[in-house]
């Protein structure tokens, strides 16, 4: 045998040992537990054939506590980069197999090095989560290693997408990693998040909570916020992410890919001329009149389990992306709280920063009141809403169904805020408040001193309030609503003011960056 053979014969002896991470043995442990191994995740992920790993063979230079004695190649995370439906990703997916994933000064350097380049040539970063927390070996540079992760978490935000999928522990400083990202994905029963253990909990508190009802899947997705989706398992949350990927850009200096469609543009709905009840406080479903406008009743939802009042998601004009905001009339009549705020608001940024048009869908009672909500800073979360809309720049259309009252009416998408293109349904009430609330208020004194015809005073003014507000006229007649459009013909009226705006140019003045209030 040739020493050249040799060298090769060893090289690939070598990786085969790398590809096994921790050994056969915690590669069974991990199966056993109903999870994959780093790799075969990426596999799962990434187009057939795509992969071109980077830092097989790096490994820890710690040699405290008896660290000297092992360094497995790769150092507990597989890097590197590969296609979905062809279009270039990088990505990372921590080996649970290799010392429990922990966090080593090597192991932060394999992921910023892809986050670098991922930066660098415009594509999104995937970071596949599955590992114990920070080496404790490492102590100091173990927490250098996180800081340096996060640091580009910031500066690649809103130039690259990132996406984050929790696919086993994720605990203390590592859970600030797929907080910085756009979009967090979990796997319920096998993933969990939590900035301190329960054991931790029980300890400083006395309550008594295992992980699950701490940081599971469930709790994040439909309590927090933190979790973006919550899969049924890990099959389930990589195919999310492909979907995901579909509905947006490479980078903030491109758009997302047009889809083509047979769906007729000029397709008339029929039933959304009768979806609007009689009755003002009927509740009706607004997933009847999103699924009704868009190219193949596709809809993609975003945050699905959480603030169920206000529904945010992505689903196709024309074949054109485009992100939706709707208030949901089922849930609490789709009145604005600080979850829905919270939540809506950063969809709309997010939506913004990549080139993404807004359509917004509203039929909004108000802001939720209550000491809960005031003490909570609804006015703070509220106002998060109203930025998101008044700086966003790309094309945003909004069609107004029925409910417009008040500062919900202006968060909204409102002309003022520089919406493009604002329509409304006959059926639409923009006003300060409702008809009944406006009586009580201008008509308080009257009513009160003649009480005997309290009653006809407020209908009567009740009447006089709805023949003015209860409908878009005066809107419409003021420029703040540009047309008064039938229900069913809505889908061709917002194509065509998507592709009336698809050349939107925008002009803000120059700033270091913004003051959100947070």
């Amino acid at each position: 045998m040739s020493i050249q053979t040799d060298n090769i014969q060893k090289l690939v002896e070598r990786r085969a040992k790398a590809r096994m991470g921790g050994g056969e043995k915690r590669i069974e442990a991990q199966h056993a537990k109903g999870k994959m191994t780093a790799r075969e995740r990426l596999a799962m992920l990434l187009d057939e054939g795509s992969f071109e790993e980077f830092d097989m063979f790096v490994q820890h230079r710690c040699t405290n506590f008896g660290m000297d004695k092992s360094h497995p190649d790769g150092d507990g995370v597989v890097t590197g980069c590969g296609t979905i439906d062809g279009r270039l990703v990088y990505v990372f997916a921590q080996d649970f197999t290799v010392s429990g994933g922990s966090l080593s000064k090597t192991m932060s350097e394999k992921i910023c090095k892809v986050q670098d380049m991922a930066l660098r040539n415009g594509a999104p970063c995937i970071g596949l989560n599955d590992s114990g927390g920070a080496r404790i070996q490492e102590g100091i540079d173990a927490l250098a290693g996180y800081g340096e992760i996060f640091e580009r978490n910031i500066l690649a935000s809103g130039v690259v997408p990132q996406i984050s999928c929790i696919m086993g522990p994720c605990a203390g400083g590592a859970v600030y990693s797929p907080a910085l990202t756009d979009f967090t994905l979990m796997v319920k029963n096998t993933s969990y998040m939590f900035l301190t253990g329960p054991a931790v909990v029980k300890s400083v508190t006395g309550e008594v909570v295992d992980q699950e009802q701490l940081g599971g899947a469930s709790v994040h997705a439909s309590k927090s916020g933190v979790a973006h989706f919550a899969a049924n398992n890990e099959e389930e949350a990589i195919a999310t992410i492909k979907q995901l990927l579909s509905y947006i850009p490479q980078n903030n200096l491109e758009t997302a890919p047009l889809k083509e469609t047979a769906d007729p543009v000029n397709r008339l709905e029929d039933s959304l001329n009768s979806i609007i009840p009689d009755n003002p406080n009927k509740a009706y479903d607004m997933y009847g009149v999103i699924g009704a406008i868009v190219d193949d009743g596709q809809f993609f939802e975003i945050h699905k389990d959480f603030a169920k009042n206000i529904i945010v998601g992505f689903a196709r004009f024309n074949g054109r992306s485009v992100g939706i905001v709707a208030n949901q009339p089922k849930v609490l009549a789709g009145v604005l709280d600080i979850n829905a705020s919270r939540k809506a608001a950063r969809f709309v940024r997010f939506c913004d920063a990549f080139n993404i048009p807004l359509v917004t869908l509203v039929d909004v009672p108000g802001f939720l009141c209550g000491t809960q909500q005031e003490y909570g800073a609804i006015i703070t979360n509220g106002a998060k809403l109203l930025y998101a809309y008044g700086e966003a720049t790309v094309p945003k259309v909004t069609v107004t169904l029925r409910k417009g009252y008040g500062g919900a009416h202006i968060v909204m998408s409102c002309k003022q805020l520089r919406g493009d293109i604002n329509y409304a349904w006959p059926s639409a009430q923009i006003a300060v408040m409702g008809a009944d609330g406006a009586v009580n208020v201008l008509y308080a004194k009257d009513m009160k001193e003649d009480p005997e015809h309290a009653a006809e005073i407020f209908q009567e003014k009740k009447q006089e309030y709805e023949d003015l507000f209860s409908n878009p006229y005066q809107a419409a007649q003021k420029g703040y609503i540009d047309d008064v459009i039938e229900p069913r013909n809505t889908r061709f009226r917002v194509i065509r003011a998507l592709e009336q705006l698809s050349g939107k140019q925008a002009n803000v003045p120059a700033k270091k960056h913004d003051n959100l209030p947070l």
